[in-house]
């Protein structure tokens, strides 16, 4: 991509499009194009049609969803199947009708089997069932990550999909009825911190293994790939899709202790108490524990040249400085 080169933003305001956004503007590119959901319904197939056929983009991040953590996609399967899978369809075709250059379509390492083997590589897709907390956003992102190869297959288009794996950062969404686990135990523990009780209490009991990367790493990786690759690059024989991660896993009950650690940083830098009387962690065996390991095979994108670079109590850090700056409780 050249400097002027056109490029429209979908999702622009969320966790991963607002960090697209900045690496982009860190990048020197300066035709960049957003629109709001008020500008711009991309459930509307009319209305996409028409912004592409007038905007004429060259360049497309897909970065608009319906996102949630295992409480949401559980409770609201419709949304997430169907919103999803129509945003995808509506802005997939529209860029091949409208002739765009490259397509980046971000997706979700939730498309993966739930007993895939680890760590997961991309032709895992579809080899077995799908854990249940979030199989309709599963299916949903299959679909296009299918239908982005099925262009490619067909008319020759230049689409490729990326899989991240758990993301947050700055701009999260930290409502605890629909926040991924990463935000919403910085609201949590930060509530526990203000209110002086002593107590968090978290789903499950702590025994899954996950992988978190930074947004801006994310983001730098797929700004990256958009500019250095193309679906050819990264083509194999599930598709034009490829992994992103950091490649490290930690349980639950260790991303808790970090996290922990880093809000009750002040307190426990005083070196008169223990974490845990700070504030216990109690888990809840009721609640789901969702797939018990899910790590990222990243050796393809290693392969073309990316590496991430904000570690995870770095990142945090950075995460819930952003969190004390915006205020997110009111």
């Amino acid at each position: 991509m050249n400097e002027d080169a056109k490029i429209y933003l979908a999702g622009h305001r969320g966790l991963v499009g607002s960090a697209i956004l900045r690496s982009l503007q860190i990048k020197g590119y300066t035709n960049i194009i957003t629109r709001t959901h008020a500008e711009l319904d991309l459930l509307n197939q009319d209305a996409v049609h028409s912004f592409f056929t007038t905007e004429k983009p060259g360049y497309v991040f897909l970065a608009a969803a319906k996102v949630g953590g295992i409480g949401a996609n559980s409770t609201y399967p419709v949304e997430f199947l169907y919103l999803n899978t129509l945003i995808g369809f509506n802005v997939v075709h529209a860029a091949y009708t409208a002739g765009v250059k490259k397509l980046m379509n971000l997706g979700s390492t939730c498309i993966y089997p739930k007993m895939a083997e680890q760590p997961i590589k991309e032709e895992s897709l579809l080899t077995g069932l799908l854990e249940p907390t979030n199989d309709a956003y599963a299916l949903a992102k299959i679909s296009v990550i299918k239908l982005c190869t099925a262009y490619n297959k067909q008319y020759g288009t230049n689409y490729l999909s990326v899989m991240p794996t758990n993301l947050y950062g700055i701009g999260d969404n930290y409502d605890l009825e629909n926040s991924h686990v990463l935000p919403a135990m910085i609201r949590k523990f930060h509530e526990a911190k203000v209110s002086g009780v002593n107590q968090v209490v978290l789903w499950g009991d702590g025994s899954p293994l996950r992988e978190f990367l930074y947004s801006d790493d994310l983001a730098d990786a797929v700004v990256y790939l958009m500019e250095q690759k193309n679906a050819g690059d990264i083509h194999h024989s599930a598709g034009d899709f490829i992994n992103i991660g950091s490649g490290q896993e930690l349980t639950i009950k260790e991303l808790a202790e970090t996290v922990r650690s880093v809000v009750y940083a002040q307190e426990l830098a005083m070196g008169n108490t223990s974490p845990d009387r700070v504030c216990h962690i109690t888990w809840d065996s009721s609640k789901p524990n969702g797939t018990p390991r899910k790590l990222c095979d990243v050796s393809r994108l290693s392969t073309l040249g990316f590496t991430p670079k904000i570690g995870l109590c770095e990142g945090i850090t950075k995460a819930y400085t952003d969190f004390l700056n915006e205020d997110y409780c009111k």
